[in-house]
């Protein structure tokens, strides 16, 4: 039974970049940069039926090829902290292509996902750092601004249940061009 989700992949050169944000938050568990990504949407443990059926209806989606960048770091949680990200700039490409797959697992009787969509990398997750801590270090770093850089596709990943995710495999991929450019 496959875990899916769907994302997008984040360029070395830009992984390299949020690396670098790694370090100085104590209880915090660092997520390898070669497993960054920007969930569009989780869809979990599903049969290889459905899975089957996902792929296809995603290849439905046509869109453009857009520019994303990350601007700032933040944490998620509230008063406990569990995660440190950093936050994707919300352009309307982004956003209208993770409505419209929503729309689309919907349609294959998928619930919806009950939270709102947030563009972020999760950076690191966090077990024992206080509120305190993690206010310090984003007061330290959270500043950052990554170069903006072109998202050409989406990805159909897999993953295995695992402490501090990944290893995550493309199970498939999806390119991002103008309807008349896209492979038959």
């Amino acid at each position: 039974m496959p875990r899916l989700f769907i994302g997008l992949e984040i360029p070395a050169s830009v992984a390299q970049s949020l690396a670098m944000m790694r370090g100085g938050l104590p209880g915090a568990r660092w997520i390898d940069p070669e497993n960054y990504h920007l969930t569009l949407r989780f869809i979990g443990d599903i049969d290889a039926a459905l899975a089957r059926e996902i792929a296809a209806i995603l290849d439905r989606v046509q869109r453009g090829a857009f520019e994303l960048r990350f601007d700032g770091l933040s944490s998620f949680g509230g008063r406990k902290p569990r995660a440190v990200v950093a936050a994707a700039v919300p352009v309307a490409p982004l956003m209208e292509l993770q409505a419209e797959q929503e729309r689309l697992l919907q349609r294959l009787g998928l619930e919806p996902d009950g939270r709102k969509f947030t563009p972020h990398v999760t950076l690191a997750r966090l077990r024992d750092s206080s509120s305190r801590q993690v206010a310090d270090y984003l007061t330290a770093r959270g500043h950052y601004r990554s170069g903006s850089f072109q998202v050409s596709r989406f990805v159909l990943f897999s993953s295995r249940t695992s402490v501090g995710g990944g290893p995550y495999v493309v199970e498939a991929d999806y390119p991002l061009t103008e309807p008349e450019l896209r492979r038959a």
